[in-house]
């Protein structure tokens, strides 16, 4: 019996559902509250999306002219993505302050330079008053057409973003001390790349240990290849995603979700 209990309470634990759906449509589905919820949204980069990046050319040389992907969105929802939307979602899907310090949740949200500002603006219309500017360090970049004209960008940039009380913060999660909003942002040379903007599980549970305990749930809407989700699960955190877009949804499940997790010792 004694068994049998611990198998239950282990796929509770484990929980991981991604959604084809639209983060809008939440309520359907019954999901609990996040204590954290992380997010790439889309850019709305339109024709731009691989503008300065190798793959515009074909095997990335100009000199065998251009690629399927010149002058082409990343994916069709690219262009009208609204934050208003989003973040109307996040203020409802996070879990509320509670009465004890160091309990409180948070979001990240992965963003262009400039729209780091307009978030926290954003955020501040739905009760996320204060935030934390985060940069994330490549040690490449992939502007490499624009190398020999300037200084290229190799950095990717996010906010935090929460209402009124200090997030939980397990800084013994990732060796104690001083955790910096500069973050070294590594290869993942593990999980197989299905999305063009898909973020590396490593760094994902580095964020997942700082605001999360075992057990929490991590909710990411937009979530592309299921990285975060993933990484979640490897933690043992409970997690949930939605991805509207069904190509990104199947490859996410089949490529990524479906891979055997690593027992970790957090």
């Amino acid at each position: 019996m004694t068994n049998g209990y611990q198998k239950l309470e282990n796929r509770i634990m484990n929980k991981v559902e991604l959604f084809n759906d639209h983060f809008q449509n939440f309520k359907v589905y019954g999901i609990p509250k996040a204590q954290l919820i992380i997010a790439d949204p889309p850019y709305n980069l339109g024709k731009n999306a691989y503008a300065s990046n190798p793959s515009w050319y074909v095997d990335g040389d100009n000199k065998n002219g251009e690629s399927d992907k010149a002058g082409k969105e990343f994916f069709d929802t690219d262009k009208d993505f609204r934050p208003a939307e989003f973040m109307h979602f996040c203020s409802q899907m996070l879990v509320k302050e509670p009465k004890e310090s160091g309990k409180a949740p948070c979001m990240i949200v992965f963003c262009e330079f400039e729209q780091q500002f307009k978030y926290i603006e954003l955020g501040k219309q739905y009760g996320f008053n204060h935030y934390i500017n985060l940069v994330f360090r490549k040690n490449f970049s992939a502007q490499v057409l624009k190398a020999n004209m300037r200084i290229v960008g190799n950095c990717e940039y996010g906010v935090l973003l929460y209402r009124d009380k200090l997030p939980k913060f397990n800084n013994d999660a990732v060796g104690g001390g001083m955790v910096f909003n500069c973050i070294d942002w590594g290869r993942d040379t593990k999980t197989p790349k299905v999305h063009p903007t898909q973020k590396p599980v490593p760094l994902l549970q580095y964020l997942i240990r700082i605001f999360t305990d075992p057990g929490d749930v991590v909710i990411d809407p937009c979530a592309g290849s299921g990285s975060t989700l993933f990484a979640a699960k490897e933690l043992g955190r409970r997690a949930y995603g939605f991805e509207i877009k069904k190509n990104f949804f199947k490859a996410a499940q089949e490529k990524v979700l479906s891979r055997p997790i690593q027992a970790s010792l957090f």
